[in-house]
């Protein structure tokens, strides 16, 4: 493979401008492409095999065109009287009357009911609600319609009343905001500082920017065609972008050091591409393998979101073996240190730095280093064990926003389980007498602890369907309230036996529970597969059965450690005020398996890149000591400097308003930062100091069945340069 890819590499120096122009073009037309194409569809957010789904399926089959829409907006007004004042007087009664008039005059409104028709005034009059339900999605409504509701809930306002507006309409979009800027300016710097040239700095972001603009518009001209919503986009971007840099910068890296052993331009681009290049093939084959596995979660938008972000990541690792060495034959010198540029230097580095020092320190104490980093990733570790996932909603927005206003003020005025009540639907066909079973299943729901008020049944045209709605005691996101709805569900055998009736327990709250359930019980076969598939491709690239293992250990241990710190921090409140987290909670529900996803793509890429360099060197002939230390000289400060890259970019998101991207911001930052920092620059050397010669172990028989990939480019060492180019130093000097 070696061999392929070098030619690969030396062909697309050559060629260069061709190269660049067909990326170019391919991204123009791609993107004429994408604005032909029809709009992608809107996520339907269905869930196969949880009972809400269930639910809700038969609710479309028994109500035809009853139930609203999943796309439709809707805003819920939420009205506080003054201290002392009742919502009835005539005063307070007029004005919000007049807001809801005005709320309805929108042509996007479907309907609007004030609280006084709809009887959503509670007891003490003191606080009650409006519904006003949209044509169109949150995203499709225009900005003269979100005004027209800004204005009305203003004059409200400005006579007295506390008014807030819940639900989506009037949430602020805003992401990671100026944090995302600096976090793309300090990766720009760090890769400035590695690499002492402005070009090789700007290489890598371009490149990036390049294949994420080519995955993103591939995914809007097929999005009507393979179902692909907008939201499919999202994790293919972020990872794009991450892995896109790091490519990039292995091969560059790669060139500069070809280019300091006094390789001619083109001959260091294509040992760069079949050394570099084909860890970054391997390391990519294992991303892939770890998006590809989203499948087995078994949640539609998952699956179609993991093999989105799989596709970016192939047109990641295209950019790096094509389009990279091509910019390289396009700027052959600026790309290396200023130093080297005017012949100052050589740029060739045999010596000592900090890599090889630090590898030096921990051969001589390998034990210490190993026990410090996995016990210290075990404490960070321990919070796991409390995980409790849900779909955090705007109770965990900052009081800031109206959202989190009106559901607080809800949940004063009618009690802490208003915000998410249940809906239950009874499937009476079985029943002898439909409406009595109704009523038995809900005076039995009714009777269980924790339900404080059931709405009466209603039923469909044809009688054999009844749905009404109960109410929890305990805040939707209240473990109580979890419980509640288990005790509910394992009522249905005896409610069943006794009327013929069965019935199905959905609503938010449901819906959130049990996709939570359906996502704890997937995370562990989810990291068996992955683990497993990515031994199998690491047993093939580094001939060894130790390695492999002590890879899949690794990211273990940093996947953990980073979901510790992420309960820690966001269901227990730990350093809270240090990012600005006002409200703790569930973690998401999807973000663990997500974060798996994008960590294990990001620490293959530095496994890979870092144990390639010291499989290179014991093949050539070094002590299994010496080839640590060699790995650690080429490779150390790429894979750092990668490592700080992703975590400025990750930490920009958790500057944001939105505790859940706050959320997936920190958790990626501080998984990156256990993996490369603590594994993958502590725990890797000391265990390939206590190995030693085993490390590399691999049984006769299987060495045989083996196919060999040569991923540390020994047959480069015995194929001649493709031709014979000026010495680069004097060039340099030269130009």
């Amino acid at each position: 493979m070696a061999v392929f890819l070098s030619r690969m590499g030396r062909t697309a120096f050559r060629r260069r401008w061709y190269v660049a122009l067909l990326w170019v073009v391919l991204l123009g037309a791609l993107g004429f492409a994408s604005t032909q194409a029809a709009s992608p569809p809107d996520d339907t957010g269905s869930m196969p095999g949880i009972e809400s789904q269930r639910a809700y399926d038969l609710l479309q089959k028994r109500f035809p065109g009853a139930s609203q829409s999943p796309n439709q907006a809707t805003a819920r007004i939420v009205f506080v009287a003054p201290g002392g004042e009742k919502l009835t007087s005539s005063a307070n009664r007029a004005v919000i009357e007049k807001l809801v008039g005005e709320a309805a005059e929108s042509s996007q409104v479907q309907a609007a009911v004030d609280p006084f028709r709809a009887g959503t005034v509670n007891k003490a009059a003191s606080t009650a609600y409006a519904t006003v339900t949209y044509k169109a999605a949150s995203k499709d409504l225009t900005d003269a319609t979100r005004n027209n509701l800004r204005k009305a809930v203003d004059e409200a306002r400005h006579a007295g009343l506390t008014v807030d507006v819940g639900g989506p309409v009037l949430a602020d979009a805003a992401a990671g905001g100026s944090g995302e800027l600096i976090g793309i300016v300090i990766a720009a710097v760090v890769l400035l500082v590695t690499f002492g040239s402005l070009a090789a700095a700007g290489l890598p972001l371009l490149t990036a920017v390049l294949g994420v603009g080519i995955s993103t518009v591939s995914i809007m001209a097929l999005g009507s065609t393979l179902g692909l919503s907008t939201t499919s986009s999202s994790l293919a971007s972020m990872l794009g972008l991450a892995v896109g840099i790091d490519y990039a910068l292995f091969v560059v890296s790669r060139y500069r050091e070809e280019r300091g052993h006094g390789h001619s331009p083109q001959e260091a681009a294509g040992r760069a591409v079949g050394t570099a290049g084909s860890a970054v093939v391997f390391a990519g084959l294992t991303v892939v393998i770890a998006l590809a596995g989203l499948s087995v979660v078994g949640v539609p938008t998952l699956t179609k979101m993991g093999l989105s972000a799989a596709g970016a990541v192939v047109v990641a690792v295209l950019v790096a073996l094509t389009l990279v060495p091509a910019l390289l034959g396009i700027l052959p010198n600026a790309v290396l240190p200023r130093r080297i540029r005017t012949g100052r230097d050589s740029g060739a580095r045999t010596g000592d730095n900090a890599g090889t020092r630090w590898a030096r320190f921990v051969q001589r104490r390998p034990v210490p280093v190993l026990l410090a980093s996995v016990i210290g990733l075990g404490i960070v570790a321990l919070p796991v064990l409390d995980l409790q996932l849900g779909m955090p909603g705007d109770e965990s927005k900052s009081t800031a926003t109206t959202e989190r206003r009106a559901y607080d003020e809800l949940a004063d005025g009618f009690g802490p389980g208003f915000n998410g009540p249940f809906t239950v639907v009874v499937d009476a066909k079985g029943a002898k007498n439909p409406k009595s079973a109704a009523k038995s299943v809900a005076e039995t729901i009714s009777a269980t602890e924790g339900v404080v008020s059931v709405t009466p049944p209603v039923f469909n045209p044809a009688g054999d369907t009844a749905i009404f709605t109960a109410t929890a005691s305990t805040a939707p996101t209240d473990e109580k309230t979890k419980d509640l709805v288990r005790a509910i569900r394992a009522e249905r055998p005896e409610v069943t036996a006794e009327t013929g009736a069965t019935f199905l327990v959905s609503g938010t709250t449901a819906i959130n529970i049990d996709v939570a359930d359906k996502m704890q019980s997937a995370l562990v076969p989810y990291l068996a597969v992955v683990v497993g598939l990515a031994f199998l491709l690491l047993l093939v690239v580094f001939r060894s059965v130790l390695v492999p293992l002590k890879a899949a250990f690794g990211f273990l241990l940093s996947v953990l450690s980073a979901l510790g710190a992420v309960v820690a921090v966001f269901q227990w409140g730990r350093l809270a005020d240090l990012i600005g987290l006002q409200q703790t909670g569930p973690v998401m529900s999807t973000m663990p398996i997500m974060m798996v996803g994008i960590v294990f793509g990001l620490a293959m890429d530095y496994e890979v890149f870092l144990v390639s360099r010291m499989r290179e060197a014991y093949t050539h002939g070094e002590r299994p000591a010496e080839a640590v230390v060699t790995g650690f000289r080429h490779s150390a400060r790429v894979v750092v400097a990668a490592a700080l890259i992703m975590i400025a970019v990750f930490s920009g998101f958790v500057g944001a308003g939105l505790a859940l991207i706050k959320m997936i911001g920190f958790s990626l930052a501080v998984a990156v930062l256990f993996d490369a920092l603590v594994v993958r620059m502590a725990l890797v050397p000391a265990v390939m100091a206590l190995l030693g010669e085993r490390a590399w172990w691999l049984p006769a028989r299987l060495a045989r069945w083996l196919p060999r990939v040569d991923i540390e480019g020994e047959s480069l060492s015995r194929t001649p340069a493709a031709e014979a180019e000026p010495a680069p130093v004097a060039e340099a000097a030269h130009r």
